[in-house]
């Protein structure tokens, strides 16, 4: 079993002259793996920023966190991939899922588990040069073909926090990305169901990633006020994890029906409605006793990766305070 890696999400929210220098400073650090997200008009484009970092990096893995088979038609997705993959010397992960909130600014919902799956398996035929052609509610393909060569095996990781997309995770992806928290009940419960579709598959369990979102902060009032926009995701997003911490569903409808924004930063107001143990559960909350904490109980819930997406207003910090936290939690070397 290969040590535990480390990673960080970042959004494109940032000048291409701040993001660049974060990259350099992410590496230097240690980490494993950045991420940036494709939030279609939240952020800056998510493949312009891959290739800002490909160009700024030599170590770093790349990925989205995610796409969606709906924002952009999988072909374009499969190209923009391979052109990532290529100039990063082969660095790339495609970090792909249903898609959520930031959809509705375009007029769209999440895509249906079928269309992502199929959109997984024509993006990788595409990449070994075949000829395809694909019908679906998403989108379509016709007699299709790239015309340059790409890696067949570019990595593909699923975005899940619910039963169905975890177990079509464990059956065809080669990671999952879980969005289900960093409580112990929670994370073991998704782990579950991605073993339980590569059982069904009869394969490997693919790679596990766990994304912590959240600060860290010596001032833990300023870390919980921080982190309570990403806990209202759950309740609107996932509020299977909300029932699997126990909270209450009159309290689940009421920050649903509070939330009004796309984006989780847009959640502030329905936020204040969630207890702070909740908060504390799902994110990076508090100091840095706190996220050892996390990291450890993702690890010995399986995660093979934990990942930090910082939040609030000393993200840099929280970065650095994660490299420290996580070789300290897994006794890496610094």
């Amino acid at each position: 079993m290969s040590a535990p890696r480390a990673g960080v999400v970042l959004q494109g929210a940032y000048p291409p002259s701040d993001f660049t220098a974060m990259v350099e400073r992410i590496e230097g650090l240690g980490y494993n793996n950045l991420w940036v997200t494709d939030s279609s008009l939240h952020a800056r484009n998510s493949y312009a920023y891959l290739t800002l970092a490909a160009t700024r990096s030599s170590t770093l893995q790349l990925g989205t966190a995610v796409t969606n088979p709906l924002t952009r038609h999988p072909a374009i997705t499969a190209a923009a991939a391979a052109t990532v993959d290529e100039i990063s010397g082969g660095r790339m992960i495609l970090g792909i899922g249903a898609g959520d909130r930031p959809l509705l600014a375009l007029g769209m919902k999440p895509a249906k588990l079928a269309s992502v799956q199929r959109s997984i398996e024509a993006m990788r035929a595409l990449w070994t040069g075949d000829t395809v052609s694909v019908r679906d509610d998403a989108f379509s393909l016709d007699e299709a073909h790239m015309r340059f060569a790409a890696r067949p095996d570019i990595p593909i990781y699923i975005s899940a926090s619910g039963p169905k997309m975890l177990e079509l995770a464990g059956r065809i992806a080669d990671g999952v990305i879980l969005l289900v928290g960093l409580f112990s009940d929670g994370l073991r419960w998704a782990i579950d169901h991605v073993e339980s579709g590569a059982t069904a598959a009869g394969r490997p369990r693919p790679h596990v990633a766990v994304f912590a979102y959240g600060a860290i902060d010596d001032d833990e009032d300023a870390a919980l006020e921080a982190a309570r926009t990403i806990a209202a995701w759950f309740p609107q997003t996932a509020p299977i994890v909300c029932d699997l911490w126990g909270l209450e569903p009159t309290l689940v409808a009421a920050v649903r029906d509070a939330y009004r924004g796309g984006e989780f930063q847009e959640a502030a107001a329905s936020a204040r409605l969630l207890p702070d143990d909740f908060v504390r559960e799902v994110a990076l909350a508090g100091d840095r006793d706190q996220a050892r904490g996390r990291i450890e109980a993702a690890v010995a819930a399986g995660a093979d990766s934990v990942h930090v997406f910082p939040l609030g207003q000393r993200r840099m910090e929280t970065i650095e305070a994660f490299a420290a936290c996580f070789r300290d939690a897994v006794e890496v070397p610094a």
